[in-house]
């Protein structure tokens, strides 16, 4: 004797094996996705979404291998400077963040804060230091 028993997704009346829980391949995709979309966002994803947005900001913004910004221009769009993935130390001991192939260094001109952006160069790789 079968108890009855609904598709978790659509509600349909499932006919077939006893364990079933899905009228087809598609209702099961379906609530497996809203499932997945109703879970709190996992870290990974945060930090993995946050580095995408501001490499595509920096990358944006860097036209010509070497700019100077305000920050507030590029917080204003979502970066978040505290999201990279290495840095890189010159020889004046100034400290550039790098998000993969685009990096910045903060500065302090004339009271006003602003980003020096700048492309990754082969002659960086002799000072590289990851976030690790």
């Amino acid at each position: 004797m079968r108890i009855h028993k609904e598709c978790f997704h659509c509600g349909k009346e499932l006919k077939g094996r006893m364990d079933k829980k899905f009228c087809d391949a598609h209702c099961k995709s379906a609530y497996q996705y809203k499932k997945e979309k109703e879970r709190p966002v996992r870290f990974y994803n945060k930090v993995d979404n946050q580095l995408k947005l501001n490499r595509k900001i920096l990358k944006e913004y860097n036209k010509g291998g070497k700019v100077t910004i305000r920050t507030n221009i590029l917080n204003e769009l979502g970066f978040d400077p505290n999201f990279f993935t290495h840095y890189w130390k010159n020889q004046k001991g100034d400290v550039y963040l790098f998000v993969y192939e685009y990096g910045f260094l903060t500065k302090n001109e004339s009271g006003k804060e602003k980003y020096i952006l700048v492309t990754w160069q082969g002659y960086m790789a002799k000072n590289l230091n990851s976030t690790n």
